[in-house]
Order: structure tokens, then sequence, then C-alpha cells
């Protein structure tokens, strides 16, 4: 239609969002569909955080909220930074949004002009290069390797870097991969960055508390204080406490960046819903002691989904640090038929088949920007798993 911006022609739909609806139109028409493509924990939401809400609610704490996020919860924030990551923040350089999603258009909008460039690696989340476009930017795109366990490279990420660039996304654990760095790996990419005092930082470390094993989690501006007025550092309460539908995120950073963007969110939507910020102070603040138990679960589900893949005809599957996802390869099942004689072509391919065939369902490597591979979500039961993962071999298997 001629009056919609042209903006929207180079934006695609959320690949995972499309792999979700196609799974409820199978089970709809009575196909037995198993889904493995959403980024969502399949644990409740802590009984303490909803009785937190629901006091908030009996309190009258339903009005509009201040745009950057009531001041109890800013306070939180600069309390878990301090508590968690060693980093010092006032509570004016903290912002609550409406979900990750939101601080992070929020910052691109804020700050990108068109021409400026920013760099992210693959395999990236969806909606990473969909924003960069929308607000005016370029992403451009560095390669990983399935050798390194998708982790980038630092003279991969300075070959990069131009006059141009305004950002560097960095995702640690990663969502597709889970791939996630250790104070080693990331002081080496901001070792890069600190000679090129341009270029911004923007860190996604919302799967921070998945991680698995011995690993210790790091964030930039903890790794290298001279980076800390140069990064934003965003996170939420999704992942960690079960909360993806009470859509809070937030973020601190330099306070010109903070104010910027608290403008752009005033004429978007202003402060995000009382209620649930009220829930999120008591996420923050309140026992932290489930988050190790629900990890261990995940890295058992982990290590059972990544034992089956590895036995699988044709796939190859590193074992990913943290977050709740792997990110198998399929390169050995390109060229090849199905049983019903389809060619498989792509990494599209291989997942489109497997869906009508087996009825699972996750999400082709294409849509996150690195082929042939595909994400599957290991945020479900191990009862689960092992019947996905049988039905993935049994494919597999019949592969010619």
């Amino acid at each position: 239609m001629a009056f919609l911006t042209e903006a929207l022609s180079y934006v695609k739909p959320s690949a995972t969002i499309a792999v979700v609806q196609k799974a409820r139109e199978l089970e709809v028409a009575g196909k037995n569909v198993i889904s493995l493509s959403a980024g969502e924990p399949d644990f409740d939401t802590p009984d303490n955080i909803k009785n937190a809400a629901i006091k908030a609610i009996h309190d009258g704490k339903t009005k509009y909220t201040p745009i950057a996020g009531i001041p109890e919860l800013r306070e939180a924030i600069v309390a878990k930074f301090k508590r968690e990551n060693n980093l010092h923040y006032k509570p004016e350089q903290i912002i609550v949004g409406t979900g990750g999603k939101q601080i992070l258009f929020n910052a691109f909008m804020s700050t990108l002009n068109i021409g400026d460039e920013v760099i992210i690696a693959t395999p990236y989340w969806v909606s990473y290069p969909e924003m960069v476009v929308l607000t005016g930017g370029t992403p451009v795109f560095v390669n990983t390797d399935f050798a390194d366990k998708f982790k980038l490279r630092p003279e991969v990420l300075e070959a990069a870097i131009t006059k141009k660039t305004k950002w560097f996304v960095f995702n640690s654990p990663s969502n597709p991969s889970g791939a996630a760095y250790s104070y080693d790996e990331l002081k080496a990419l901001t070792d890069v960055l600190v000679r090129y005092p341009h270029v911004y930082i923007l860190t996604d470390d919302i799967y921070e508390h998945l991680i698995y094993g011995d690993f210790i989690y790091s964030t930039p501006a903890q790794v290298e204080p001279i980076l800390y007025e140069r990064t934003l550092t965003m996170n939420g309460v999704s992942k960690a406490y079960a909360m993806t539908g009470w859509r809070i995120g937030y973020a601190a950073g330099p306070l010109p960046l903070i104010k910027a963007m608290d403008i752009i969110q005033g004429q978007q939507t202003s402060g995000a819903c009382s209620i649930a910020q009220w829930a999120a102070v008591e996420a923050l603040d309140g026992p932290q002691n489930f988050i190790a138990k629900n990890r261990k679960i995940f890295e058992n589900r982990r290590d059972l989904i990544v034992g089956m893949l590895n036995k699988a005809k044709g796939i190859s599957c590193p074992i990913p640090e943290g977050a709740f996802y792997v990110y198998p390869s399929c390169a050995e099942t390109i060229g090849k038929k199905t049983s019903t004689s389809k060619g498989i072509a792509s990494d599209e391919d291989f997942v489109t088949a497997l869906l009508e065939a087996e009825g699972i369902a996750v999400v082709h490597g294409s849509a996150f920007g690195h082929s042939p591979n595909f994400r599957i979500s290991y945020a479900t039961s191990e009862k689960t798993l092992t019947e996905a993962g049988t039905r993935i071999q049994r494919f597999c298997a019949s592969i010619l």
C-alpha cells in the first residue's frame, strides 16, 4: 500500500514467531506437534513475585508511572548491578521499558542516523538487524565459526569497524547459539573497542543467570572500565525470573543516552505497567535461590538434547555455555533427500521437512544469519525433549 513506510520493505517478520504460529496451525489441524521454537522458560513465575503484584493492585499502585520507571525499581536495579556485576550507577542512569525489545529499539532510535553502522555477530537474535533498519541504521554482519562455538574473534571485530560504526551489539550468553564469553574472551574484544572511541557497546545480558558448569559471567563494562561511558548494559526479568509476559526490561548507561531514551519512550508508551514494575522490584530484591535450582534443570536438559542430537545422522551440535538454546549444524544433510523424495537444499528445507514428517518445530539458521543450522529451545521437560530427540534421530535416519 502506497501510504506505508518504505522501511517496512526491508524488515522481515520474526521467524521465531512465524514458526510458533505454524506449529499452532498444525496442532489445530490434528497433528501431534512438539514446538522447540519459543524462547520462553516453562517455569511459572515464583509466588513471592506474584504476591508482590497482587499487593500492588490492592494498594492502589495502578496509576501512570514515571517514564523511566518507578524510583523503587530503579533503586533495585542499581543494587542489582552493584551486587552482581560490580557496576556502579545512579538511579538517573537507569531506564525501565516494556521488555528488553523496547530498550534496544529506543537506544537505536535515540542514536542512529542514516548511514550509521551497527556491527552484529552471526548468528544473531532475529530482532537486532530489523530494529537497526527501522531506526535508520545499517547492520554490518560479522561471522563466527562452528569451530569457535560461535564466538566472535577480536580480529574479525576490528576488521569490521569503520568511521561509520556507531554501535557494536554484544549478546552473551547468546540467542540463538547459547555461546557465552569467558572473562579472557571478552577482554580480547574490549581491548579492540578501547582503540575506537567513537564506537558504543550495546550489551544484551538477558541470559546472564543461565550459565552452566563452572562458567563465571562477565559483562563488558565490568571487564573494561574504560568502556563504562560508552556502554549501554541491557537486562530484564523475563528469562531468569520466568516473567516473559510481565514485559519488564531495563538498562543502565551514560546519562545523556538514558535521557534521550526517556524522551523517545515518553512519546511512545510512557512508563511500563505499574503492577509489573512492583513485581520486578520483588524479583530483584527478593529471594534468589530458585535461580540456581532452575539453572541446574536447564543444564540437565542441555546435556540431554545435545547428546541426542550428536547421535542423529548428519547432525553436529556443540555444547553451549549458557541460555536455553542449542544451535546444531545440519550441513551433512544438505543436498540429500527425505524419504518422500523432497530435496534438502537449505536449513529452511530441513526444518520444514522435519516439521511435516515428525511434528518437530524448530527455527532454521538462515533466520539468524548463519547456515546451515537450526535452533532448538530446550525450555521444556526432559520427557518432551527425549521424545523430540527420538523423532529427530528417526527423521535424520530417513534422509537418503
